[in-house]
């Protein structure tokens, strides 16, 4: 139990940072290293004339403030953090043990990652460690340790980032013999037992029962399948492995450093730690944005709701407003570049992540790189130095806009709707997606996009949130289930909740063996008013579904459905159960729920998202391309008006929305090619 002392002393340590947190709102990623120190106070003066007020400093620098093993060389970088004072900008930190250095390679080659096949990935790019190696970790240990006695009471020193980007490059790995030890350590710790184990994993498939733990190896390449239950709890050790390399640093940090703030830059939906965990040590969670890809797919076509979607998970990480550690500000690529953003599309793509839940923007990067694999990811700043468009527009935005994002700091959207997102109901579907071309993210983001093109506002919720907060929660894909977790769906629908359900849901126990005790959706039935005894996978075809007088495509999946008490909304019109339900809806105590036994295409989940009532409730109808977002205080929402189209929009927007600030006027003109305007409306 905390002393009344202690809990003062933690309030006072979340006062100083949230005051420190509200002084920010532009930043950059700089790396003085790159660069000659001739240059540094340039690059400063430069930033604070653009209105920059922090730079993220070190990240991947160990080789340079540790060059050799036990000699720390931290001057040069406190000659930076000095300078950046000198200018007024403030300092965020990063451990740099995303990349550990040459020499620690050498003595010890065993911490490189070994992947699935046993193959050992070498030195030469970033995230060559194993982060579960006893040795490796005592080096960070003895590094972070360091790291934070020298910089953690530095008064330009605000906060820290622990490593960069976690789980980025290791979705294959690691597999090494410290990888399996740690495996077993955590397979004991949760079943206790090896019985417990062979009965959770369904070891009398194949012969595979063991026992004892030291039989069980990582889930390396085998001759023929897998163990499902086996591969998820890798899969869940794995993250737990990563949160735990995380808070280790989290946990040094915190003892030298009181009073800063302790962050780490997500990726959106990015699946190889469970983000819900990792926050739990994070004072608010960071995201890095880059809506013209990383060198692949799509180039310079921005799709507003797949990025927002991204800004959304990224809120409900923490069920808070968040920063944005690495914002794009020019075009991207390493071996492949992407195409030069248009004008206006920089700002677009910063007022969208504000729209969504920022309370500050750090582009990445300040200038671009001539040496290394990022030579091509394009910063403010070309090569030359010189400044140019991308200069120019980024201080224009920033002059425009920073009054605002101080005006609504902490302020977030107040959605009525939710969408439950799971990690493990993600690696479920990884490791039998049934129909290859089924993905549990992109199936989330049929409801999603249906509800962004109608400017509803969404919040991506974990299993356990309070539905209650919600008037209508969209669970889609709920294949693990748990007693518990249908208590919960069936009270919140009792007590007058609306529920969306879908395919595949009730399938499988939390340890991925099937469920036995009865007809899908298991427990659920009574509440779906409906039962599943047959489903089709659609392989090498299309489905189509009739409602009223319009037939819509489907894809991927058909459940056939048996209404017990739900009333049939649309029809399968294709295949030999056209004119069975393929979405019912049913009335359950003061609630209702809905059941969609396919995977909508776009126009089909447009058609049923008009049956939600909450939904028709909050739509606001614009052009295609158009996005509304929003964010609220007490007494205000703030209302951000985002054109993606490459012409301008003439948009209908409510009489009472006031633009913001007072002192600009709404004229007749249309939005423009990339344009946003902020409104005001007075609750």
């Amino acid at each position: 139990m905390l002393t009344q002392a202690a809990i003062l002393k933690r309030t006072k340590n979340i006062e100083v940072k949230e005051n420190m947190q509200k002084e920010i709102q532009f930043g950059v990623d700089y790396y003085p290293e790159h660069w000659e120190r001739e240059r540094w106070e340039t690059d400063f003066k430069m930033m604070k004339e653009l209105g920059m007020d922090l730079v993220r400093l070190a990240e991947f620098s160990w080789s340079l403030l540790e060059p050799a093993d036990g000699v720390f060389a931290f001057d040069w970088l406190e000659e930076a953090v000095d300078l950046a004072q000198r200018y007024g900008i403030k300092v965020v930190l990063g451990t740099p043990t995303a990349a550990p250095p040459a020499w620690l390679i050498s003595q010890h080659p065993e911490i490189q990652p070994v992947d699935r096949e046993g193959h050992t990935h070498y030195f030469g790019g970033r995230h060559h460690d194993c982060q579960s190696n006893p040795v490796y970790r005592s080096y960070i240990r003895r590094y972070v340790t360091a790291f934070a006695e020298r910089f953690g009471r530095h008064e330009n020193v605000i906060g820290w980032q622990v490593d960069n980007e976690l789980g980025n490059s290791h979705g294959n790995l690691c597999y090494c013999a410290s990888c399996e030890a740690n495996f077993q350590r955590w397979l004991e710790e949760k079943y206790g037992t090896i019985e417990a184990l062979n009965a959770n994993w369904g070891t009398a498939f194949w012969s595979q029962g063991y026992q004892d733990f030291s039989q069980i190896q990582a889930p390396k390449i085998t001759a023929s399948g897998d163990n499902p239950s086996q591969v998820l709890d890798w899969k869940l050790c794995h993250s737990d492995l990563i949160k735990d390399f995380h808070d280790q640093q989290a946990a040094i940090i915190r003892s030298y450093s009181p009073g800063h703030f302790i962050t780490h830059n997500l990726m959106g939906f990015s699946d190889v730690v469970d983000y819900y965990d990792l926050a739990e040590e994070l004072d608010f969670v960071s995201h890095d944005q880059y809506p013209t890809g990383h060198f692949h797919g799509e180039q310079n076509v921005f799709v507003g709701d797949r990025h927002a979607a991204e800004l959304d998970v990224i809120r409900g990480i923490k069920q808070q407003s968040f920063w944005i550690m690495e914002q794009q500000s020019s075009i991207t690529g390493w071996e492949i570049l992407g195409r030069a953003p248009k004008p206006g599309q920089i700002s677009l793509w910063s007022i969208q992540s504000v729209a969504h839940g920022a309370d500050a923007i750090v582009y990445f990067r300040w200038r671009s790189c001539r040496m290394g694999t990022e030579q091509y990811w394009h910063g403010i700043l070309p090569h030359s130095g010189i400044p140019g468009r991308a200069y120019r527009e980024i201080g224009e935005f920033i002059a425009q806009v920073k009054p605002l994002m101080k005006e609504i700091n902490g302020a977030v959207p107040k959605a009525k709707v939710a969408i439950v997102y799971s990690y493990p109901q993600n690696y479920a579907f990884q490791i039998q997606p049934h129909h290859p071309e089924l993905r549990y993210v992109e199936h989330l983001k049929t409801y999603y996009n249906a509800l962004y093109r109608l400017n509803v506002p969404v919040d991506f919720i974990r299993e356990d949130h309070d539905f209650g907060e919600y008037e209508l929660v969209i669970a889609p894909l709920q294949y693990l289930m748990s007693p518990a977790l249908e208590a919960r769906y069936r009270e919140y629908v009792t007590k007058g909740g609306q529920l969306v359900l879908t395919m595949r849901t009730g399938i499988k126990e939390p340890n991925n063996l099937c469920q036995i005790d009865g007809a899908l959706p298991g427990g659920l039935a009574d509440i779906v008013g409906a039962e599943i005894h047959e489903y089709d996978c659609l392989l090498q075809t299309e489905g189509s579904v009739s409602w009223g007088q319009e037939v819509f495509a489907a894809a991927k999946w058909a459940d056939l459905i048996t209404p017990l008490t739900a009333e049939p909304l649309a029809v399968y019109a294709s295949e030999f159960y056209a004119g069975t339900p393929a979405i019912v809806k049913n009335r359950f105590g003061k609630g209702t729920v809905y059941y969609v036994g396919t995977e909508m295409s776009p126009a089909l989940a447009d058609r049923f998202v008009q049956e939600l009532p909450t939904v028709t409730a909050e739509a606001q109808v614009t052009p295609a391309g158009v996005e509304i977002a929003y964010r609220e205080t007490a007494d205000t929402r703030y209302c951000f008006v985002m054109n993606h189209n490459d012409e301008a929009c003439e948009v209908s927007l409510p009489k009472n929305w006031q633009l913001y600030p007072d002192n600009q006027k709404e004229t007749a003109s249309p939005l423009a090619a990339h344009g946003f305007r902020v409104y005001r409306e007075t609750k």
